[in-house]
């Protein structure tokens, strides 16, 4: 997957899990994390952990 598919993934989990987006000056920040050396691997095989803070809905 493509970074805005699986971002897209994240918020159809969020909008199904009674969870909210926490990005922003009161909540955390969205975290990319390469597990691949992008100089390295080929882009198909580029491994990318993104963590991405969420609240509960109230």
């Amino acid at each position: 997957s493509t970074e805005p598919e699986t971002m897209e993934r994240m918020k159809e989990f969020m909008q199904g899990n009674g969870l909210i987006d926490s990005v922003g000056p009161k909540g955390g920040k969205h975290h990319e994390i390469y597990l691949s050396d992008p100089r390295k691997a080929k882009p198909e095989k580029m491994k990318t952990v993104l963590r991405h803070p969420v609240g509960k809905v109230k």
